[in-house]
């Protein structure tokens, strides 16, 4: 069976005429013959979309009742079966209700479309799902309704349903899209002229990108090679030199004189990967790329020029930006240059080339790979020179051992092995050397550089021929040899300091111990600085690190704009410097990642603090205003003479206001010592406090403190604490403790002596707390199943409590009490010697109800 098509008509809010197109586009089929039915569509009161309505045939709907509330869905199996050839169905991201076969709209319409039934539907902008944050930010609502842009991707045709802002707003004002007592909150809240650009703004450019992706689909289908310039796009080939700047800002202009227009960077390596720029310079030129807004890739070809054309072309370029060529133009006559290669093969891509600082100054240096050192390229030479003198002395030895085809073999291979061991130069001039060395002494006639024989003289021409050819490809082989090495040293050195650095948790000074064991220096910093004028500051640094050596240091290597790496000790050879810029760019790594974790924890503090804000808020509210409407309610009855109250109903009122003063009190008192736990100003004062004492006197003052029973162990000390701050603690606990226990159950309290400890534990017989939210129920504004009760509080008691025995030293736990309920022990430390009250009952333990 074939799989039905979708059409979506796409807008940017509501109301600027989606079901009305959808509607619409349904008649004009119809009236063609085609067999349409509206699925699911909802007027929304709106008297132009019902009478569109009128004359289509509407399929049977569902209808779920949901928490009081009838909701109309599509009834799928009723289309299904009905089968015609196309079916309106509005709203595409609608969630249906519960107990629907699918959770949304979109998914009914999925099984339409299996069914070989064409569909067409609508959908705001603001329902795709990876614009869901974005319209959030804009509109500072998020939709719940949501489709996968995937759903959207995948529809045959997609169509934009656009209006202008001021015309949408007119017609918001107008009553054409809601009841006229809505229009003024909705031209106020959501239909700002400012929001409606936005939203239309992203609507234009998603489309936009779905015709481009429909676009880029057709040429590859069709196999279409040639550049359509549909829109401007610049591609800056880069080497990884400085002119990089210029050539990324020549082209981000270029790219900005059009709507629309794109900046795209390509870097282009060898497939070896063996030649390269310096980390830090690519990691520099990415960065501008990004902060220009284009899009940095790193591609591998031989050919530079060809890799730079395939790569524009893949993308459907316009232009390409190149600099212009550093070589003498001499040099062209042998071998064109990248950027003239590009113009040529360029076809209709239009080609700029840029000069810069380096097109005139610079000289490029013949170098065909990395330096071997001074002293191998010492002792090149020396074999060059000393070499072709001692080979023509060993030559002379008298005897008929060798003519003239051996001896340019001989020196042939002394030429080979000049360019082992110097490179190309010294190989050279051994080639030279050798060539004068065999016209002179073994090419008659001797002793002349005339050369009697033909054959001779091409003999010497082609011994120096293929010495020099030789030469050149032994030391390129060798420079390669050279450079795979160094490359491999490097990627070895990375590895490990990679597969070290893992299980590293402080992985900056880990890497800079790295560096110093690598390097052999004797210390390493990363050191930043805003301004030249500045003295450095130490980000991070190995131990003994001298800060005042900086300016002597052997290597300064730029992390970022304002960090460098420093290494204090040996001076460092050409292949060690490439290597630094490679830890260089890995110490940046790890400074900006350390930056962002900060960032994401003070991040997650004013979260934190905001949700504390917000919780406070919230309970305070409510726990204020009932108190203070009590005590308003009691105070205005009495004051109202024409009511004569009886002295019990004066009584009443007036216990009421002082229960509902006393709330406040214990409320704002709370309030205060929370604040001063958090911002660490409670200093206690310590000093033996009768336990019996800190806890009768505030149980005397709680409401059902005639509930609470105190048991205390023979010869308990005195607890050490402060008096205040402990009676606090208590009437916290104890409240708490009451207000979960039910009926006229009684709270114990047992205190006792646990080593050089008090202990006092707390039991009620209440519902008791799960494991789990033991250590919830002493955090900030949290009540036991997290919803406020009236009379509750605002969750601050046991968060006071433990803070406040914190700051005694001692500690307060939750534990669940044997046959239900829940036990809060508290600890202190003991003063030393027993309570004068637990001291006279030495055989018995102290068992009082306190009343």
């Amino acid at each position: 069976m074939t799989r039905g098509s979708l059409r979506v008509y796409l807008g940017a809010a509501p109301g600027v005429g989606k079901t009305v197109a959808m509607l619409s586009e349904a008649h004009r089929r119809r009236e063609r013959g085609t067999d349409v039915v509206i699925g699911v569509c909802d007027s929304h009161g709106r008297a132009y979309t019902a009478a569109l309505m009128d004359g289509l045939e509407r399929l049977p709907v569902r209808q779920v009742e949901h928490r009081g509330v009838t909701h109309v869905e599509l009834d799928v199996y009723a289309a299904i079966a009905r089968r015609p050839q196309v079916v309106l169905v509005d709203e595409l991201a609608h969630t249906n209700a519960p107990g629907s076969g699918h959770a949304k709209r979109w998914q009914d319409v999925d099984d339409l479309l299996e069914a070989g039934i064409d569909v067409v539907s609508t959908l705001n902008i603001q329902h795709l799902e990876s614009l869901n944050d974005v319209v959030e930010a804009i509109t500072g609502l998020r939709q719940d309704d949501t489709v996968p842009d995937e759903v959207v991707r995948r529809a045959d045709q997609l169509e934009l349903v656009d209006m202008s802002p001021q015309a949408l707003r007119r017609r918001l004002a107008h009553g054409n899209v809601y009841p006229a007592e809505k229009v003024d909150a909705a031209l106020a809240n959501y239909f700002r002229e400012g929001n409606l650009g936005a939203l239309r703004e992203l609507s234009l450019l998603w489309v936009a990108d779905r015709v481009e992706e429909g676009l880029d689909r057709y040429r590859t289908d069709h196999a279409i090679v040639e550049t359509w310039p549909t829109r401007e796009r610049v591609v800056v080939a880069l080497t990884g030199g400085p002119e990089g700047r210029t050539l990324l800002r020549r082209g981000a202009q270029i790219a900005s004189r059009g709507a629309g227009g794109e900046l795209l960077a390509v870097y282009v390596t060898p497939p070896d990967g063996l030649v390269a720029a310096r980390l830090e310079d690519v990691a520099d030129l990415r960065r501008l790329t990004s902060e220009l807004g284009g899009t940095f890739t790193t591609i591998k070809g031989a050919d530079v020029a060809e890799s730079l054309l395939d790569f524009a072309r893949s993308v459907n370029a316009s232009q390409v930006v190149i600099g212009a060529s550093r070589h003498p133009r001499w040099q062209a006559v042998f071998a064109p240059g990248v950027g003239q290669r590009v113009v040529d093969g360029s076809g209709d891509i239009d080609v700029h080339l840029v000069s810069h600082e380096l097109t005139r100054s610079a000289r490029v240096r013949w170098q065909l790979g990395p330096e071997l050192g001074r002293r191998r390229t010492a002792l090149g030479w020396v074999l060059a020179t000393l070499g072709t003198a001692g080979l023509t002395g060993i030559l002379h030895v008298p005897g008929h051992w060798h003519d003239l085809p051996l001896e340019v073999l001989l020196f042939l291979l002394l030429t080979v092995l000049s360019a082992l061991l110097g490179g190309l130069w010294p190989a050279i001039v051994a080639a030279v050397l050798g060539s004068l060395s065999l016209n002179w002494f073994f090419t008659p006639p001797v002793h002349t550089l005339s050369i009697a024989d033909s054959q001779n003289l091409v003999a010497l021409l082609v011994f120096l021929i293929v010495a020099v050819s030789v030469s050149s490809v032994v030391h390129l082989s060798e420079r390669r040899a050279a450079s795979a090495r160094a490359a491999q040293r490097e990627a070895a050195a990375l590895a490990s300091s990679a597969e070290s650095l893992l299980g590293e948790r402080d992985q900056l000074p880990a890497l800079l111990r790295q560096a110093v064991d690598f390097f052999g220096v004797d210390g390493a910093a990363v050191v930043s600085r805003s301004d030249v004028r500045e003295p450095w500051s130490v980000v991070s640094a190995t131990e003994g690190f001298d800060v005042e050596a900086i300016p002597s240091a052997s290597v300064l290597a730029p992390v970022d704009d304002r960090r460098s790496l420093v290494l204090l000790g040996r001076v460092l050879s050409g292949a060690d410097r490439r290597l630094v810029s490679a830890f260089a760019a890995r110490a940046g790594a790890l400074v900006r990642r350390d930056e962002l974790v900060e960032q994401a924890r003070r991040a997650s503090a004013l979260a934190k603090d905001n949700r504390a804000r917000t919780a406070l808020l919230a309970a305070v509210s409510h726990d204020l205003r009932t108190p203070l409407a009590s005590i308003k309610a009691a105070a205005s009855g009495l004051r109202q003479g024409e009511v004569s109250f009886s002295p019990e109903d004066e009584a009443s009122l007036l216990e009421t206001i002082e229960e509902s003063t006393d709330r406040l009190t214990a409320l704002v008192t709370n309030l205060l010592d929370m604040s001063r736990l958090q911002s660490g100003s409670v200093t206690p004062r310590l000093e033996p406090v009768d336990v019996e004492t800190a806890v009768s006197v505030p149980a005397a003052q709680l409401p059902g403190g005639d509930r609470v029973r105190l048991v205390i162990a023979p010869g308990l000390p005195p607890a050490l604490a402060d008096s205040g701050l402990l009676d606090r603690v208590v009437a916290n606990v104890l409240e708490n403790a009451l207000r979960h226990s039910p009926g006229r159950q009684e709270v114990v309290v047992h205190a006792s002596a646990v080593a050089d400890r008090v202990q006092v534990r707390i039991v009620d017989r209440g519902v008791g707390v799960p494991e789990e939210a033991k250590e919830l129920i002493f955090a900030p504004f949290q009540r036991f199943g997290d919803a406020p009760r009236a009379g509750t509080g605002v969750g601050l008691g046991l968060a006071v409590a433990r803070g406040l025995v914190e700051a005694m030293g001692g500690t307060i736990v939750a534990e669940d009490t044997p046959g239900g309920g829940l036990t809060v022990v508290l600890e202190l430390a003991a003063a030393g010697r027993p309570s004068p009250a637990s001291a006279a009952s030495p055989a018995q333990p102290a068992d009082r109800m306190r009343t």
